[in-house]
């Protein structure tokens, strides 16, 4: 037994001694031997620059791909859950198609994100998600009957953008004609700093002119909420 593990220390010794890491070390032997173990049999080893930088950078390079696959293990797991989560909601497709409950969701989104001073005779709706904005105006055209003329559309943007590559974006998220854009609007406290998430596409101002569907999707949660809860 005694030669046995002799035999072991030293073999670990002579592999140390060879620029192997203590990972490496334990496949080689096939042994799950302790790395405080491996630690104190190999204190005493002399290593040259050239072996410290060869097992410092296999080290690293060790730790960079089990990042590299812990990241795609949580990646699977994200998606995997986001798919379960999409099933147990799917029968909430058919509810939504409902104009009355889609009526609902906007008067909620709008509670949310729009503007909601007093005396206004417009709605008015921003946000810097795409998502959003196409869900706001894909309700408001799908729950009202809507005048496309009466639509105005304004970009706020950082001073460093490019301020046609941002209207052309939202023109395309939007589907408001470009003859109803106003100017776009630039930050200038942003002016001389650059920014710092590339994909950001700016901000993008909805304005739809009717006192009727302002007070309408002022009115409906305040309904809901006295009646319905």
């Amino acid at each position: 037994m005694k030669s046995r593990f002799y035999s072991l220390k030293q073999t670990v010794i002579k592999l140390r001694r060879s620029g192997k890491t203590y990972g490496e070390i334990i496949r080689i032997t096939k042994h799950d031997i302790p790395k405080s173990t491996l630690s104190d049999w190999c204190s005493k080893i002399y290593l040259n620059s050239e072996q410290r930088k060869l097992i410092d950078k296999k080290v690293r390079d060790n730790c960079k791909k089990g990042m590299e696959v812990a990241w795609q293990i949580n990646k699977k797991r994200r998606e995997e859950y986001l798919k379960s989560i999409a099933s147990r909601n799917k029968h909430l497709v058919k509810i939504f198609k409902n104009k009355d409950v889609g009526k609902i969701a906007l008067a909620m989104l709008y509670l949310g994100e729009g503007s909601k001073s007093l005396g206004r005779s417009s709605l008015r709706f921003g946000n810097s998600d795409p998502f959003v904005i196409d869900l706001f105006l894909n309700l408001l055209r799908k729950c009202y009957t809507v005048d496309e003329k009466k639509f105005r559309c304004t970009v706020l943007c950082r001073a460093d953008q490019n301020i046609n590559n941002l209207e052309k974006f939202w023109l395309e998220v939007t589907k408001i004609s470009k003859l109803q854009f106003y100017k776009t609007r630039i930050d200038a406290r942003t002016i001389g700093k650059p920014s710092l998430k590339l994909d950001y596409k700016g901000v993008c101002v909805i304005d739809y002119f009717s006192a009727d569907i302002f007070l309408d999707l002022m009115q409906i949660p305040k309904s809901v909420y006295k009646m319905g809860l």
